[in-house]
């Protein structure tokens, strides 16, 4: 039987690692495709809460993983968990998290996907995710085969 401490830290490993495949590593901030300022593994924003700009110095690769950690641990983890009290397996709290880091948490606590989730509705989460595709108005490639990632951990 797994502790609650091993089943969140599982959730975290995997989580960060759907966010390493489909984010990328930018050392310099760049704009995503929904035009907001980013850099390393997706993060928009830094440990001490100043949003990402693209007048940003450089970060190493290792400072890239800090902060993805971090992200995860410290915000998405927590943000999750009270969303979504009854997720039962580190996989599904692992999807559910790469989901929040993609969208936001306000997105995953206003959705009709954290209600399926809330109600233990499993069988229609999957549909439910997959309806989060669209960057900037448009289906991106990226954003489909990231919502089918994590369909396959439901």
């Amino acid at each position: 039987m797994m502790t609650r401490a091993e089943f969140e830290a599982l959730a975290v490993q995997v989580a960060a690692a759907l966010a390493r495949r489909f984010e990328g590593l930018y050392l310099l901030p760049y704009l995503c495709p929904a035009g907001v300022p980013t850099i390393g593994f997706g993060a928009t924003y830094y440990e001490n809460g100043v949003r990402v700009t693209l007048k940003n110095p450089a970060i190493t690769r290792a400072r890239a993983e800090a902060l993805l950690l971090w992200l995860v641990r410290t915000i998405y983890l927590p943000a999750v968990l009270k969303l979504c009290p009854g997720v039962d397996t580190p996989q599904r709290l692992a999807a559910l998290i790469d989901f929040a880091f993609n969208l936001g948490a306000g997105n995953l606590a206003a959705s009709t996907l954290r209600k399926r989730v809330n109600a233990g509705r499993w069988a229609d989460v999957p549909a439910e995710i997959r309806k989060w595709n669209r960057g900037g108005g448009r289906v991106l490639r990226g954003l489909v085969l990231r919502r089918e990632a994590e369909v396959a951990l439901i």
